[in-house]
């Protein structure tokens, strides 16, 4: 097999490939078989039928689609090995010449988005500036609020609901007479925000047994951004009752017995949590600085369509000032995975398997799931490689951020390393709460062969 590449733009290739008529013979054979198993001709015992046979009734031209549709993957992944190419997309092939008969060579082109080739700079030396790690008394403050919520507790209410209540409410949405979506029971705190628009206003100054009624834009389905008429009926009230900030309350929430042990060790957490900011602030810094070394191009098409999606999800596709901001997102969000991408590579960056179950367990965690579970759930779905791929870009940066030298606005200089060990506490503690992150960043997913993408 003979294969040529022509460069198109820095992110999109040509490639021209030729297979002799002995290499794709074998392919032919076995369609040969595979058609000839399949088919009942008189006088012929199935499996049996001899190829001319074959092409007396079907056609050669069967028989070379299903050998150039089972080989075509083989060759094209192929000549994409052999010349060193990385495929962001599927390729858009061209079949310039078919074997139609005996002793003919097959050749297609193919043209596919790849990863950029770009020259990696010398990374050692980076210097940064951030901001001094310090926590407020506020800080300590929100902390201790934020444990006396998780210790409160619902109490029925009759006066009328305002901000920050719990109520239990059967909600159902109508466009006409069509009932878009209706759900009973659902518990949900006024001012919380999170369905729809107007609940919170139509909420305030109810009692249970209440009902009342508003028009909102759906917040999603099919019909999404169409105006609903929603009504909405009280079922319960509640407010969360705060417990006293004493040395019971120490004892109920904490290991400490007193209320000046959890507030000093709460203090504690605030300077970790402020650490461990730092720290982050420091990785970015030395990011941007990295992403100002090297000059990497990114394929038009993809960011297009990656913009597109993303707007098509939120109903903005005519909101050119987000546009542009979503539009200069995603292509640092693509140059930052080319880079770390050829760092890994570059520097040999290998992941081990203690490594990997670390990630997969603090991202269960982060997703509120048993690691167990989501272990399977992305062994099933094929995401462990992108999993290894993910660990192994954050190896490459905390290499370079090793050799970084960061300090303060106040000359102060910044040990890493010692914000590391505060790292994890910091990630327990923000996977332990009661809320669910969400994953957000974009993944550049890359394209194997040219088969349907999955």
């Amino acid at each position: 097999m003979k294969s040529a590449v022509e460069t198109l733009t820095p992110t999109r290739v040509k490639l021209t490939v030729e297979v002799p008529a002995a290499d794709l013979q074998p392919k032919l054979d076995a369609a040969y078989k595979s058609i000839g198993a399949n088919v009942q001709i008189p006088g012929f015992r199935k499996g049996k039928v001899p190829n001319r046979i074959i092409d007396q009734r079907f056609g050669r031209g069967a028989v070379v689609q299903e050998a150039v549709n089972d080989a075509l993957p083989e060759y094209y992944t192929q000549a994409m090995t052999e010349n060193e190419l990385t495929p962001l997309s599927q390729p858009e092939v061209n079949l310039t010449s078919l074997p139609m008969e005996e002793g003919q060579d097959l050749a297609f082109e193919a043209e596919v988005d790849i990863v950029p080739q770009f020259e990696l700079p010398d990374f050692s030396g980076i210097e940064v500036v951030v901001d001094p790690a310090s926590a407020s008394e506020e800080d300590v403050q929100a902390r201790i609020d934020n444990l006396r919520e998780r210790f409160g507790t619902l109490k029925p209410i009759k006066r009328k609901a305002k901000t920050g209540d719990h109520l239990t409410i059967d909600l159902s949405a109508k466009i006409g007479e069509e009932e878009i979506d209706s759900v009973t029971g659902v518990s949900y705190e006024i001012g919380s925000g999170t369905m729809l628009d107007g609940l919170d206003t139509a909420l305030r100054g109810t009692k249970a047994g209440d009902t009342v009624e508003f028009s909102s834009p759906l917040a999603g389905g099919d019909r999404k951004g169409e105006s609903a008429d929603v009504t909405v009926t009280v079922q319960a009230a509640k407010e969360r009752e705060l417990p006293e900030l004493d040395d019971e309350f120490a004892q109920l929430a904490s290991q400490f017995d007193t209320m000046d042990e959890l507030r000093e060790d709460l203090a504690k957490q605030a300077e970790q949590g402020a650490r461990f900011e730092q720290g982050v602030g420091a990785r970015d810094k030395v990011l941007e600085a990295m992403l100002e070394m090297v000059e990497i191009p990114v394929p038009d098409s993809l960011v297009e369509a990656e913009v597109h999606r993303h707007l098509e999800g939120e109903s903005r596709l005519e909101d050119d000032e987000h546009r542009a901001e979503v539009t200069e997102s995603t292509i640092k969000a693509m140059q930052t995975q080319f880079l770390l991408d050829a760092l890994v590579k570059r520097d040999e960056v290998e992941v081990d398997q203690g490594e990997l179950i670390e990630y997969i367990m603090m991202t269960a965690q982060q997703y509120g799931m048993n690691a167990q579970q989501f272990a399977q759930q992305i062994d099933q779905q094929n995401q462990v490689p992108a999993m290894v791929a993910e660990v192994g870009r954050r190896k490459a940066l905390a290499n370079v951020l090793e050799q970084a030298q960061v300090t303060d606005t106040e000359g102060n200089v910044v040990d890493l390393d010692a914000i590391e060990g505060d790292d994890e506490d910091e990630e327990a503690e923000v996977a332990a709460g009661d809320q669910v992150v969400e994953a957000g960043d974009e993944v550049v997913e890359t394209e194997e062969e040219p088969a349907a993408k999955s």
